[in-house]
């Protein structure tokens, strides 16, 4: 047995055989506990029900075994983490590029931009460039930030205030929580 498999074997529960306790708690496939008995007894009875005794509990007193199809109990599993990771979103960060000197309608079609991905659950990041002597008008381009905030503010909260860093100034908006 390979090193890999020894490292996945360590994370799957015990069943049958590989129960390695002098006694376990055993519940039937139906739910009602048949006692406190010793494994080999137990995978008898899994054996007559053509299941098999798999190791829930290892940390009650005695451990705790269960009898069923473990092929069925592992597909469950698989599939409950399928599921749960279809559901999984991770927050990509959505950059929006302009300039202080940006024309109306320009601008709302970056305000609408910015809605969508903060509807989709995405933080935005807004950067306004700098070239040449305009560097001298950041105080232009922080009204303009504060400006998309307040156009913003049904849908984003700050997450980083606007801050100059070199060329560009940058303001970082996360999606409100729903509430």
């Amino acid at each position: 047995m390979s090193v890999i498999e020894k490292k996945k074997n360590r994370n799957a529960p015990q069943i049958n055989d590989n129960i390695r306790f002098p006694k376990v708690r055993v519940i039937d496939a139906d739910g009602t506990q048949l006692g406190i008995l010793a494994p080999r007894e137990a995978v008898r009875f899994a054996e007559e029900q053509e299941l098999d005794l798999v190791l829930v509990s290892d940390k009650a007193d005695p451990p705790v075994c269960r009898i069923m199809d473990y092929g069925k109990y592992k597909f469950e599993q698989e599939k409950r983490a399928r599921e749960a990771k279809k559901k999984q979103h991770t927050a990509d960060v959505k950059e929006i590029k302009m300039r202080y000197k940006i024309g109306e309608h320009d601008y709302q079609t970056n305000v609408n931009k910015a809605k969508s991905f903060l509807h989709d659950g995405d933080k935005v990041k807004v950067t306004i460039t700098f070239r040449g002597r305009e560097i001298q008008h950041s105080n232009l381009a922080k009204g303009l930030l504060d400006k998309m905030v307040i156009d913003l503010q049904q849908a984003a909260e700050i997450q980083q205030y606007p801050k100059q860093e070199g060329r560009n100034m940058t303001m970082l908006l996360s999606p409100k929580k729903q509430s």
